[in-house]
């Protein structure tokens, strides 16, 4: 087994546990009605919000399939900046300890995705 078969599996359970459970307990519902139609995404932010949950459940999908995993880890990444940008930027750094909320957790997720996608690093190909 190669550490990206490990990382591509983790990011997945992270993204498919992040989503579904919102699925079934009106999370996502709540998201887009209590925050994102707040912040002026009305009248959208319920469609935007599942929007994101189900790109989220179909990144998972395509990580642990080994299977367009740039174009899903591009979309998750730009979901991530902008949940950085949006919510947790104002929370400050830190999830936990020296914060709550903060941008830590999406920064490392970003990290591990391009990491996923370049495993070799952003070297030019050789023709």
């Amino acid at each position: 087994m190669n550490g990206n078969l490990l990382l591509r599996t983790a990011v997945a359970i992270i993204l498919l546990t992040h989503s579904v459970f919102g699925m079934f307990n009106n999370g996502i519902n709540d998201f887009g009605n209590l925050y994102l139609n707040q912040i002026g995404f009305a009248p959208f932010g319920v469609f935007l919000a599942w929007s994101i949950k189900l790109s989220h459940v179909a990144a998972a999908f395509l990580l642990l399939s080994n299977k367009y995993v740039k174009p899903a880890g591009f979309v998750t990444i730009l979901i991530l900046i902008m949940g950085i940008i949006l919510v947790h930027f104002q929370e400050g750094w830190f999830v936990v300890g020296g914060g709550r909320n903060g941008a830590e957790y999406n920064f490392l997720l970003i990290i591990v995705l391009i990491v996923i996608m370049y495993p070799n690093g952003f070297k030019k190909r050789k023709n």
